[in-house]
């Protein structure tokens, strides 16, 4: 069989390309810039962009299974999902895993709409999110401010979220399911903290903010850092701090309750964050 992986230079993409090799699939990677994908060299990379169908024929053609994105650049959601999976069905794509970014969009509805064996993959938070959202303030001055330091979260490994994706996508069994993926433990900021200092070897720390320390540190000040969560959205800085004061102080039970699905699914215990930071160690070093 021949797997498609969209996204494939992304975070998780990288992961589920390397994992299907090791598995001894035949591996397409869809990319946008082939010539900077740098993936290993018995993958075959084809040019393509989710957002123009017109450039997605002939790297779906002869594809068994396929990983799906469901945004585009920018992590935008892709409004032509209902186009995308008409193709992905009339080029005779049978299993697909669909990884979805900040909200659904129009390609889960359509997907699951249509005949395709289908598996959704909702992970709720990346733990590779804090490289973009606290690798630079960290490598600065060694100091997060933010507020509500005692919330948490599930963060999962971008590679576990790419080994549950290789299972369903080569192995029966998981048509039809929505696994929310999750890592093995709940976090707060000042423990992902005391993480990353025991693996930079830094004394990195982490200061609360109020509220309206918040509000006045990123907004009227004008230093809101550059989070992930934020690039899929035009709203405006004090719109933004808003919403996420909201999700800070009021996260959803299930944004830090820990599922199990890595090990259901893979039969291995999920990626510790721990883990985690000492992989990415050199990136919070100055």
């Amino acid at each position: 069989m021949t797997v498609l992986v969209t996204g494939a230079t992304g975070t998780v993409g990288r992961h589920l390309v390397t994992q299907l090799l090791a598995a001894g699939q035949k591996v397409r990677a869809l990319t946008r810039d082939p010539a900077a994908a740098a993936l290993p060299p018995e993958v075959d990379v084809v040019a393509g962009d989710l957002t123009s169908l017109g450039t997605l024929a002939a790297a779906f053609d002869g594809v068994t299974a396929a990983h799906l994105i469901n945004f585009g650049g920018g992590y935008q959601p892709l409004d032509n999902g209902p186009e995308l999976v008409d193709l992905v069905v009339r080029s005779g794509i049978g299993r697909v895993t669909m990884l979805g970014g900040w909200q659904e969009g129009t390609v889960e509805p359509a997907v699951r709409a249509s005949g395709l064996e289908w598996t959704h993959l909702r992970p709720l938070e990346f733990m590779g999110n804090t490289l973009p959202d606290w690798g630079p303030r960290l490598r600065r001055d060694g100091v997060i401010r933010e507020p509500y330091g005692d919330r948490r979260s599930a963060a999962v490994h971008e590679s576990d979220i790419a080994a549950v994706a290789a299972v369903a996508l080569t192995e029966p069994g998981h048509a039809g399911q929505s696994y929310l993926v999750t890592g093995p433990e709940a976090l707060s900021p000042r423990d992902k903290i005391r993480h990353l200092s025991a693996a930079t070897g830094r004394d990195l720390s982490f200061v609360e903010l109020t509220p309206e320390e918040t509000r006045r540190e990123w907004v009227a000040g004008g230093g809101m850092p550059d989070l992930l969560l934020f690039r899929a959205t035009d709203a405006e800085p004090a719109q933004l701090v808003e919403f996420l004061l909201r999700l800070y102080g009021n996260t959803p039970e299930y944004g830090y309750t820990v599922t199990g699905t890595v090990e259901k699914v893979t039969g291995r215990p999920a990626r510790t964050f721990a883990q985690w930071a000492v992989e990415h160690a050199e990136e919070f070093r100055p």
